[in-house]
């Protein structure tokens, strides 16, 4: 190959205008593909524009290397499932896998080789918008939905028929951005990094994930697309990922702004760093030949580079993005996923998709309202009870809001009748907030009607029915890239609805449908039932309609934490002790707020209610290490119940301080009326380690002998402890 060859394999750009003109015209991107400058396009959005753009790269190339195709699939394609954030809630790995891998048949069909997906930056603020494509809060959790993922997208074989290549994003803690600020930057102890941040990553490169993409942001003063030591050193050297480095839309060009020099600069250290291929800005593309022939020289930036090493890192990266061709088939037929291709059966996936819908929505409240009757007589009032587009959520690219069924729908569909809808109450009050979400072209449901005329006639409306359904939430806008917000509450305009509907004397059944973790006021707390629906996808008002009705049964738990108060976060539940606890021995010194009513709480992490009711025993536990543990639950209700049973450890004395508890296990387990069973775990001493980092380069895993406590319940805050001697 030559070198302008070489180079052109690192460039991946967006089908943008392609799209239009892959058989024809002019546009950037054509001009590209017939001087075979271009090494992947992503955002194609058809089998027959992907064919145009492959046949005019092939004929470009004096190889004939072939592009791979790539898009964003962050919860489904064509098919939307529930955001990532509310599967993460069904704690079920099997269906988290069932979802990968159809929205990998359907990419697949496309002509598509690999997605950006699965994301799993831990996010422990709600400020920050990209919550709602994360995981949530644990690293646990995080890594067995990572594993999930690339074994739903990749199969045994990434290049077989219905798969696809995971990219496992964003590398890394690009969700612990300081204020919740989207793009910003992380300073972290290098223990926390290593011990929260970083195992999804090492869980998905250990299920076999073909890429990863560089996060935007900088960890400790250096911005990853420059950080040689995460991506080299830790992730190739230390974690055996032997795939593709791509990086983030512009994420090459966006190192200048950094601070980290001028073009040229940036490029060598993107590409040193163990970035292959510039993601859009073609930084590559323009800078890496004069550097070929002269190197760098940048005193002032650190660098001194000879021609000869940026050719072997040419070289380097070629071969990795080669490599990755040739794993995904391209090499040998460019044109293999480019015909006739079949997509899944549709109904199967909406089937799939209001299971999904049902098992991620978390049950937080009910006083005997749940199930309703099907002749209940009901009333639907809020601002998302008539809603389709929102129930996408953030990051459906590929979805179409026309295939999804509104809540009034699902609730007629199963009560077989129709039902009185009242629509009002805005989802956002200050006037400027609502300029600024519609330049993103806002799909917010505003009302202009005086606010006392809404809340009169959605009163009206449910003074006259047995139940009301109140649909609240935010607009799919208020969550994702690009959307953080200071208070992540529910909004001022529905906490006023809620507190009139409370005056009726009602019983309501309140749903929250959001992309957030949501602090949803004291008024929430006084529903007669409360589901935390999440953007459900196609079918999540299906899927909630079903658990309302009881066709589905209630098993959610919680990936994040619910604030009670916006100002609380951020929040989780493995936060370390103090020195001085609260209420402790002091009276006057609180760790807590002065401002927050004593008795005001939030949900913790792993909170989920079901129909039925289900008792645990105390904990047994055996051996020094590894330590096998035991605890009994028991279906004490009069319906079948699917129990998230979750282990949590603590660590009294250690080197440095800990959290005060922390997940190391959970198992799900179905329990008919009356049954018990025996959930077992076994305490590894992986589980029990921990890691002392001066450095990265300095880190040790250490596990000290002495006092472990362990702790198992329905969730994070509920539980029974015992305490073994570890000496494993």
């Amino acid at each position: 190959m030559t070198l302008a060859e070489r180079i052109g394999q690192l460039n991946l750009l967006a089908a943008g205008e392609g799209l239009a003109t892959g058989a024809g015209g002019d546009s950037p991107l054509a001009k590209r593909l017939d001087e075979g400058m271009v090494g992947a396009v992503f955002g194609t959005k058809s089998r027959a524009s992907a064919r145009a753009m492959q046949e005019r790269a092939v004929k470009g190339s004096r190889l004939g290397i072939g592009l791979f195709f790539a898009e964003d699939v962050i919860h489904g394609h064509r098919t939307v499932f529930p955001l990532p954030v509310a599967l993460a809630c069904s704690w079920n790995m099997d269906l988290v896998e069932e979802t990968a891998a159809f929205a990998a048949a359907e990419a697949a069909a496309e002509g598509l080789h690999q997605v950006y997906s699965p994301m799993i930056d831990i996010a422990r603020d709600p400020r920050w918008g990209r919550v709602a494509e994360s995981p949530g809060e644990d690293p646990v959790l995080a890594g067995r939905i990572a594993a999930a993922m690339v074994r739903g997208y990749q199969g045994d074989d990434p290049a077989a028929p219905g798969r696809v290549a995971a990219c496992l994003k964003h590398f890394v803690a690009y969700g612990a951005t300081q204020s919740g600020r989207d793009y910003d930057n992380a300073s972290l102890a290098w223990e926390e990094l290593l011990g929260v941040y970083l195992p999804p990553f090492a869980d998905g490169v250990a299920a076999g994930a073909a890429s990863v993409m560089a996060a935007f942001n900088a960890v400790n003063k250096l911005p990853m697309h420059a950080h040689r030591e995460l991506i080299e050193d830790w992730l190739r050297r230390g974690e055996g990922f032997g795939g593709l480095v791509v990086s983030d839309y512009t994420g090459v060009m966006e190192l200048t702004a950094h601070g980290l020099g001028p073009r040229e600069v940036a490029v060598i250290r993107a590409l040193s760093a163990g970035i292959d291929m510039d993601m859009v800005g073609e930084d590559y593309l323009a800078s890496l030949p004069g550097l070929a022939e002269a190197g760098l020289s940048a005193p002032e930036a650190g660098l001194e580079v000879s021609a000869g090493e940026v050719r072997e890192l040419i070289d380097r990266a070629c071969l990795r993005v080669l490599t990755f061709k040739a794993r995904m088939g391209v090499l040998d037929d460019p044109f293999a996923r480019l015909g006739e291709g079949t997509a899944p059966a549709r109904a199967a996936g909406v089937a799939l998709a209001q299971r999904a819908a049902a098992e991620s929505a978390v049950l937080l409240r009910n006083e005997g309202v749940l199930p309703l009757a099907e002749t209940a007589r009901v009333a639907l009032v809020g601002p998302f009870a008539e809603d389709c587009a929102n129930m996408l959520g953030t990051w459906a690219v590929s979805g179409d809001a026309r295939e999804v069924c509104s809540l009034r729908e699902a609730v007629e569909r199963v009560a077989g009748r129709a039902v009185p809808c009242v629509t009002g109450a805005n989802v956002v009050a200050e006037p400027w907030l609502i300029d600024r979400l519609n330049v993103h072209g806002t799909t917010v449901a505003l009302d202009e009607r005086p606010a006392e005329e809404m809340i009169a006639e959605a009163v009206a409306a449910a003074g006259a029915a047995e139940v009301a359904i109140v649909a609240l939430g935010e607009a799919k806008e208020h969550a994702g890239e690009s959307s953080s917000v200071l208070a992540p509450a529910l909004p001022a305009p529905q906490r006023a609805l809620l507190a009139a509907l409370l005056e009726t004397g009602t019983p309501l059944v309140v749903l929250i449908f959001a992309g957030r973790p949501l602090a949803l006021g004291p008024e929430a707390a006084q529903a007669d039932a409360l589901i935390y629906a999440w953007h459900g996808g196609i079918r999540g008002p299906d899927g909630v309609a079903d658990l309302i009705y009881g066709r589905a049964a209630p098993s959610g738990r919680l990936a994040v934490t619910l604030p009670a108060h916006p100002g609380q976060v951020p929040l989780h539940h493995s936060e370390e002790p103090t020195g001085r606890p609260d209420p402790g021995r002091f009276q006057k010194f609180r760790t807590g707020w002065l401002d927050l009513p004593d008795g005001a709480a939030g949900f913790p992490f792993g909170f989920g209610l079901g129909y039925g009711k289900v008792a645990y025993g105390a904990p047994q536990a055996r051996g020094t290490g590894p330590v096998e543990v035991e605890v009994t639950v028991r279906n004490t209700g009069k319906v079948a119940q699917t129990e998230t049973v979750q282990l949590y450890l603590s660590d009294p004395v250690a080197r440095i301080t800990r959290p005060a508890r922390w997940l190391a296990d959970f198992r799900r387990v179905t329990l008919a009326p009356g049954e018990s069973a025996t959930v077992a775990f076994t305490v590894t001493r992986e589980m029990v380690s921990y890691w002392i980092a001066p450095s990265l380069e300095e880190a040790e895993r250490v596990s000290d002998p002495g006092e472990i406590v362990l702790h198992t319940g329905p969730n994070s805050r509920d539980t029974q402890s015992v305490s073994v001697t570890w000496r494993g």
